[in-house]
C-alpha cells in the first residue's frame, strides 16, 4: 500500500526519483497517465491491468465511457526505473499536471500521485474547509 507524502524535484532530463518506500510495489516497470484533479497517477502493473480490464467491460456505446477512456488510455505511457530509482516523466504528462520542477509524490492506497508542488498545496487549501462534508457524505457510501 502507498502511503506518506514526499517532496522531490525533476532533475535537467525530466527525470524523477520515486520514493524508496514507493520502489519495491511500484516495481521496475509501471504505467504513468492522466490522473484527475491535474496530477499524474502512477500503478503497478497487476493494478493497471484491473483498471484496464474494468474499463475495457464498459459500454463503449455511452459517449461519458469513452471520453474517459481516451483521456485515461491517451496519456498512459509504461515507464522504467533506473538503478538510482528515478524515471523520466514524458513531457505531455508534466505538462498536463502543470510540472516544471518542484513536486509532490503521494501515496493514495493502490496508486501513487505526482503533483506539482504549487497546485498540490492549492488543492489542500481548498479542500480542508470541506474535510468534514465530504466524510460526512462518506457514510452514506458505508465508510
Amino acid at each position: 500500500m502507498f502511503l506518506g507524502e514526499y517532496q522531490h524535484s525533476l532533475d535537467e532530463k525530466g527525470r524523477i526519483t520515486i520514493p524508496a518506500k514507493f520502489r519495491e510495489e511500484i516495481g521496475y516497470k509501471f504505467v504513468a497517465t492522466k490522473g484527475l484533479d491535474n496530477c499524474i497517477f502512477l500503478y503497478p502493473q497487476d493494478e493497471w491491468q484491473l483498471i484496464e480490464k474494468k474499463l475495457r467491460s464498459l459500454p463503449f456505446t455511452r459517449a461519458d465511457v469513452r471520453s474517459f477512456v481516451r483521456f485515461f488510455f491517451s496519456g498512459a505511457a509504461e515507464l522504467d526505473l533506473d538503478r538510482q530509482g528515478r524515471s523520466v516523466l514524458p513531457l505531455n504528462l508534466r505538462e498536463y499536471a502543470g510540472i516544471d520542477r518542484d513536486v509532490i509524490i503521494i501515496g493514495v492506497g493502490t496508486r501513487v500521485e505526482i503533483w506539482s508542488t504549487e497546485k498540490w498545496t492549492d488543492y489542500n487549501e481548498n479542500a480542508q474547509s470541506s474535510y468534514e462534508e465530504i466524510a460526512e457524505n462518506l457514510v452514506d457510501l458505508g465508510i
